[in-house]
């Protein structure tokens, strides 16, 4: 059986550049009524690089978190964007990478708690080095780790990111080293 939620008013609180956040009226399957509080928000693509033993991981201050972190280069997706052209021009944007072929991992969501958000998270191949070109206010370093050395931060938590993270261990579970 499956037990579904209706949603009986949408009542938006904040719509800002990134995100918009609603608080519900809606009704629980038995009828009874409920509050929902949920951010919408338009998703993301990032994308894996491995090449020659390397992964192309990016380190960035998240704000949010009061830390810099290891990613995978992604974005937000802009309203009605292809994921798979999103991924593609965040590699070449955040690391100069122009990848002549894309596949699609896993559809992730992150937090299906309180967000509609869908992270398309990507593999990249075939790359050829361009020039890199970040977004306005954006300030981030590339890094080439060696397999190994990543799959170590991986073990030991160095790597928080949950795309990256989920990207990583299924190039380690998939590939053959």
């Amino acid at each position: 059986m499956e037990y579904v939620e209706k949603t009986v008013k949408k009542n938006y609180v904040y719509e800002g550049k990134i995100l918009t956040v609603r608080k519900d009226d809606a009704l629980l399957p038995d009828g009874r009524a409920c509050i929902r509080e949920i951010i919408e928000h338009s998703g993301g693509a990032c994308v894996l690089y491995v090449e020659q033993g390397r992964v192309l991981l990016v380190r960035q201050y998240r704000y949010a978190y009061g830390e810099s972190i290891y990613e995978i280069p992604a974005g937000k997706l802009e309203k009605g964007e292809d994921p798979s052209l999103a991924a593609l021009r965040e590699l070449e944007e955040e690391a100069g990478i122009r990848a002549k072929r894309l596949e699609l991992l896993y559809v992730n969501y992150p937090t299906p708690g309180y967000t509609n958000e869908k992270i398309y998270i990507y593999r990249a191949y075939e790359g050829e080095q361009v020039s890199s070109h970040l977004d306005d206010g954006e300030f981030l370093d590339v890094e080439w780790i060696e397999l190994d050395k990543v799959k170590e931060m991986l073990k030991k938590g160095e790597i928080k990111d949950g795309k990256t993270i989920i990207a990583l261990q299924h190039y380690f579970l998939t590939e053959k080293e």
